[in-house]
């Protein structure tokens, strides 16, 4: 019998479990629980649920097209829904199973949606992969007071609902896996990025107590990318700084896919290998 971790994409008729076949009518919780076979984990990427946030470009976009293309089912979120809708279509071109849906993660109740869904059409979460993040930077003293609680309630609390959303299925299925997006900005900080660093910061502490507290059944993990060339300039509020960055970024940045294999290797360890921290950046970034 072969590895269960190369189940998907089912074929047209019928879903292949190696020598087990099920009707196609034959869903969720029966699917779920003929993979869930190896110490209650789906081995691999391949058949795995992978629900990402801020997933319409980026990063979150660079994963999912990866990780759909290694087998897994995504379930994608972000506030563009055009954007949602162009990639799920490309996802579903490929030969991949993708389910969207438009949300912001400064509201609680559209992170639980993200989840709901997930679990609604496929029966099941493996990973949430809290991405969305912005960062309009600025010095203290110019005191954007509302930038800083805009990078607060994106950064810090719309992760803190992933978790909310994702731990009592992950508790309830015995596994799951978190994976957080951080940033290199937390590892050294410099003038401009001390809000940004310390939300940051905050979901690297908290990743690491979630971490402690998740037992032998949950994985976390927090990776830190360095200059990655997305639109996260958009954000900034202050022209001369968005323009310093972008300059930065032309100049070093590295693609979204670096990270994106970043993901795809801490989520493809067998399942009592939890990768807690990843690192990734330019080698030019200091």
């Amino acid at each position: 019998m072969r590895s269960l971790a190369t189940i998907l994409p089912f074929d047209t008729n019928r879903q292949n479990f190696g020598t087990i076949e099920l009707p196609r009518f034959a869903t969720g919780s029966i699917v779920s629980a003929l993979l869930r076979v190896s110490g209650g984990y789906i081995v691999g990427i391949e058949g795995k649920v992978i629900a990402i946030t801020g997933a319409s470009s980026g990063i979150g976009e660079a994963a999912a097209v990866m990780l759909a293309k290694r087998g897994a089912r995504v379930v994608l979120g972000a506030r563009r829904l055009d954007r949602l809708e162009a990639l799920a279509s490309r996802i579903q071109s490929a030969g991949g199973q993708v389910a969207v849906v438009r949300m912001d993660v400064k509201r609680r109740s559209d992170v639980q949606q993200l989840v709901t869904l997930a679990c609604e059409r496929f029966g099941q979460l493996d990973v949430l992969i809290n991405n969305a993040g912005i960062g309009p930077i600025s010095l203290l003293e110019d005191l954007r007071v509302e930038d800083w609680e805009e990078m607060i309630d994106v950064n810090l609390n719309g992760f803190l609902y992933g978790v909310a959303a994702a731990l009592p299925v992950f508790r309830e299925q015995g596994s799951g896996h978190f994976v957080n997006i951080v940033s290199t900005a937390g590892l050294r900080i410099v003038p401009l990025q001390a809000v940004y660093a310390g939300t940051k910061n905050a979901v690297r502490t908290i990743s690491e107590g979630l971490r402690q507290e998740a037992g032998d059944k949950l994985r976390v993990t927090a990776i830190s990318p360095g200059f990655i060339y997305t639109d996260f300039a958009e954000s900034m509020t202050d022209p001369q700084v968005k323009a310093q960055i972008l300059a930065t970024r032309d100049k070093m940045a590295i693609s979204p896919d670096a990270i994106a294999r970043a993901i795809a290797f801490a989520i493809d360890q067998p399942s009592d290998v939890d990768v807690n921290e990843i690192v990734v950046r330019p080698t030019a970034q200091g």
